[in-house]
């Protein structure tokens, strides 16, 4: 491994002797509940956080506390927030420009990430502003959830000016499995930066391994000096409920374990949910009315301004009840693109276009869109990329941190 790269363990079996208690000992300790570890790499210097709303501390009498307040109440001298997709309160539409702001709860200032000056990577003057960077997010283990997209591009930020990285792990609640085609780097874009499964099965502070033993950053990040702090009685078999929600249509674990199948969707000319109360639980379109009876129908709200379809009746299919057992079961699904395609496509008056040439870049490659027109089943596509998922799982091992 490189001698840049730290990895700051402590036995399992001390945890409780650490200070954790009860509920700490009955689940994952996450990276931000280890400050013995961390606090000292942050002694005298000035901090940015890149974190968000998911940035809590579950404490010992079950009560959260964000990692901000816990920093500057440990007198850590925090100079800067980095705010990523959805910004630092998680409220933000996917891709809105989030601009430069103030935390109003401790003065701090928030430095966008995802706005104009282009492709979630800081100015100078922000670069100017701290020593170390901490990173306290929550991520979903997709290629195309673009947190991961904005921790590499800070790596290689402060790898270019001298800064050194604190990733504080999280575990991955898609983590107990790895599927879907590694993403053809023509196709590289800002919701697929590295040549990784659409479920890459890594946690954070692994996948930052990854890309840097890989050398998939620049020179820069491939070089920069990143710490991480582990979880403590975690493994990939870990089914791991997230304490708040990652962004706002991700609002409950039904909607974060169907992800990996219905966010294909947002390729099409398919609603799958967006403002509604079932967001990545459902999907339809007014075509679908002479299979289906189920509708919605997406309205402009918080986290969900004008949604596809809006004010349009879409009739489809609700997930929100499917058993969390067979979506795990299942993995990534195309069946449910499959029959909305089928659907829509058939009759008369067809659309000029079902997808759109965003599918190609969430799907990472572009067989899929093409076996899907060509007519092949769910398992015909899957079975597709089952090499390359194999090979990809080999290709990880050297830098897991996590029992498989």
């Amino acid at each position: 491994m490189r001698k840049h790269f730290c990895i700051i363990f402590v036995l399992s079996a001390c945890a409780c002797a650490l200070g954790y208690v009860h509920a700490r000992c009955s689940r994952p300790v996450l990276g931000d509940e280890r400050p013995e570890l961390y606090l000292p790499l942050l002694k005298g210097k000035r901090v940015a956080l890149l974190s968000n709303q998911t940035g809590v501390i579950i404490q010992a009498d079950g009560s959260r506390k964000h990692i901000l307040d816990r920093l500057l109440e440990q007198n850590v001298n925090v100079t800067a927030i980095f705010s990523p997709e959805h910004g630092f309160r998680g409220t933000a539409d996917a891709g809105e420009l989030v601009r430069n702001d103030v935390d109003v709860q401790t003065g701090v200032p928030i430095l966008s990430l995802y706005s104009s000056h282009g492709a979630n990577r800081p100015s100078e003057e922000s670069m100017q502003q701290f020593d170390i960077l901490v990173v306290d997010i929550q991520d979903v283990g997709l290629r195309y959830y673009t947190y991961y997209i904005t921790m590499c591009r800070l790596i290689e930020a402060c790898g270019a000016y001298g800064k050194q990285v604190v990733v504080l792990d999280r575990p991955n609640p898609n983590g107990h499995y790895v599927d879907g085609p590694i993403l053809d780097m023509s196709l590289k874009s800002g919701v697929g930066l590295l040549p990784i499964p659409v479920v890459h099965g890594l946690t954070l502070g692994e996948l930052a391994r990854m890309a840097q033993g890989e050398q998939w950053l620049d020179s820069a990040g491939n070089n920069c000096t990143v710490h991480v702090i582990p979880c403590l009685g975690y493994t990939h078999h870990t089914h791991y409920s997230l304490p708040v929600a990652p962004s706002p249509n991700l609002p409950n674990m039904q909607a974060v374990y169907l992800y990996p199948s219905l966010c294909p969707f947002e390729g099409t000319i398919v609603s799958l949910g967006r403002g509604t109360d079932k967001p990545f639980q459902q999907y339809g379109h007014p075509r679908m009315a002479s299979k289906y009876t189920y509708h919605f129908t997406p309205v402009s709200m918080s986290g969900a301004k004008h949604p596809p379809r809006e004010g349009e009746v879409c009739y489809g299919v609700d997930l929100s009840q499917l058993p969390h057992k067979q979506i795990w079961e299942e993995q990534i699904n195309l069946s449910y693109v499959i029959d909305a395609y089928r659907c829509v496509m058939s009759g008369d008056s067809i659309p000029d276009k079902f997808f759109t040439a965003f599918f190609d870049k969430l799907m990472g490659q572009s067989y899929v869109r093409e076996m899907i027109e060509n007519g092949y089943d769910n398992d015909a596509i899957r079975a597709r990329w089952q090499d390359d998922v194999k090979a990809f799982c080999e290709q990880r091992k050297p830098y897991l941190l996590y029992q498989e």
